[in-house]
């Protein structure tokens, strides 16, 4: 924890600050910190049961299909869709503490919940639905934390600030699976703790952690954070929802409108960036084992130490970007990101003449192997024997016909998505936080948050559908299509997405 209250300070601009009081300068990082830890704590809250819902969700409730899996992982993007504006529209009104403390509450108790979910007699994959949106709503805090830290920084701090939050975010999905893993080795019976009606399991027990850290969250959140607002210079300036005696009275430079088409064109670049992570995460296992001939476990495997490379290699991307940005500005890093995705996943075409393995093929050479001959009295056994097929099932049509996907392909297009991906995200809601201006942004990242929900939400679904019904082909391509529509809203608004003060000619760009 305290490596995540020790984050570095050197993109910290000493003589923005108002010369009065050390301590207030300390008191705002030491703030920002916090914020940090709470975003990773969002993250992990996600990531660290997810690996483990499905066969949890098969354990206690055997009439919960896939479909319905489905439901549970999008219960949590649905949850802090709603959540994020409301949070925000509170934070915008009183000190950010309240709806912090709300919301760490919410999912501490939503995750108690999830570990109790075997309890009810009957519907349990309904309760474990309501749980994983309660988790959500919880972590609708996230719009609280990015409005926060936009307040609290100056322009020249915030980039770093905002990398600085999106690489805890970052190390939070890569920590969270682990955490699973290494849970894992309780096993599925664990121990009965009938005092308190508990079973520890391998299930249960990341619950019970994603727990124990919120209200570790909540006592860092009373006793350390701090009200803190500074201007675009990095003045100190008395909030309109708390009252301190440290702050300093400094002219506003909060009149003046927003620009709402770049605020619109902000939202719809988040969304297109969030939407084509959930696709590329989807789609990462199925494509796998249809295009290698991979087993289940194998790309299980195989797939986790993918993401576990990109998560770390998106971290130094975050610091990378801090520097460039300064270099270059926002728009440049946000515009190659774009661009590094777009060739990401137009790599991922197929071409040539190069097909998968049909599913139907392999079970036909173990039938010969077998001697059981090819009949429709032959096949039965096989179907229900201990051998995985693997391959391009034959019920996806388009396997007959589409070339395959080669394994240097699949490689190289995950390394420049793990390039292109945290760039843009981080970037994408700099500017946003930038381009808002000094006041107060809890429901504007409300929205934000919302809009990624949204896609987190929808991505898995179009995928799925696109990619079972007309391949690889289609899906990526239409991936290409929409990103190459977000590179030329962006090209057309380009002269609009800059910081307010810059707009209203406070400060030159």
């Amino acid at each position: 924890m305290s490596a995540f209250l020790n984050i570095s300070r050197r993109n910290v601009c000493s003589d923005c600050i108002v010369p009065k009081s050390k301590d207030a300068y300390r008191s705002r990082w030491r703030s920002i910190r916090v914020m940090y830890f709470t975003m990773f704590l969002s993250s992990v809250g996600f990531t660290i049961v997810i690996t483990s819902i499905w066969p949890f969700l098969e354990r206690i409730d055997s009439s919960a299909d896939a479909s319905f899996l489905g439901w549970v992982v999008a219960a949590y993007s649905l949850g802090q869709m709603v959540a994020s504006p409301l949070f925000g529209l509170w934070s915008n009104h009183r000190p950010c503490r309240e709806p912090l403390v709300c919301s760490i509450f919410i999912n501490v108790s939503a995750n108690l919940y999830y570990a109790y979910v075997y309890l009810p007699p009957s519907e349990r994959k309904y309760h474990m639905l309501m749980a994983r949106a309660f988790v959500g709503f919880g972590a609708g805090n996230v719009a609280v934390v990015r409005s926060y830290v936009a307040g609290a920084t100056s322009l020249k701090e915030r980039t770093g600030a905002m990398a600085n939050m999106s690489a805890c975010q970052a190390l939070g999905f890569i920590l969270g699976p682990a955490m699973q893993a290494v849970l894992s080795l309780i096993g599925e019976t664990g121990w009965h703790l009938d005092v308190m009606y508990l079973q520890l399991n391998m299930y249960t027990s990341p619950a019970l952690l994603a727990a124990f850290f919120g209200v570790v969250n909540m006592l860092l959140v009373t006793l350390v954070l701090r009200e803190h607002h500074v201007d675009d210079h990095g003045r100190q300036i008395r909030a309109i929802n708390y009252v301190s005696e440290e702050r300093v009275e400094v002219p506003s430079d909060d009149d003046g409108d927003i620009d709402q088409l770049a605020v619109v064109t902000s939202n719809v670049l988040f969304f297109v960036i969030l939407f084509i992570f959930a696709v590329f995460e989807t789609i990462s296992t199925p494509l796998s084992m249809d295009m290698f001939a991979w087993t289940r476990k194998d790309a299980v495997l195989y797939n986790g130490v993918i993401l576990a490379c990109i998560g770390f290699e998106s971290i130094l991307v975050f610091l990378a970007v801090k520097v460039i940005s300064q270099k270059i500005g926002d728009r440049l890093v946000l515009l190659g990101g774009l661009i590094v995705i777009f060739c990401g996943f137009f790599i991922l075409l197929p071409w040539g003449n190069h097909y998968p393995k049909i599913q139907w093929a392999g079970m036909y050479i173990l039938l010969l192997q077998t001697g059981k001959g090819t009949t429709p009295q032959a096949m039965a056994p096989i179907s229900n024997s201990t051998v995985e097929p693997t391959g391009c099932p034959a019920e996806q049509t388009w396997c007959l016909y589409t070339p395959a996907v080669h394994l240097a392909q699949y490689i190289t297009s995950d390394v420049l998505i793990g390039v292109g991906y945290p760039a843009c995200n981080v970037m994408s809601y700099t500017l946003y936080s930038k381009i808002l201006g000094p006041k107060p942004q809890g429901v504007y990242m409300g929205w934000l948050t919302a809009s990624g929900s949204c896609a987190r939400t929808l991505g898995p679904v179009f995928v799925s559908h696109t990619y079972t019904l007309l391949g690889p082909r289609w899906a990526f391509s239409l991936i290409c299509g929409m990103v190459l529509a977000a590179i030329l809203l962006l090209a057309f608004t380009y002269r609009r997405l800059i910081a307010f003060s810059v707009r209203h000619g406070r400060i030159q760009e």
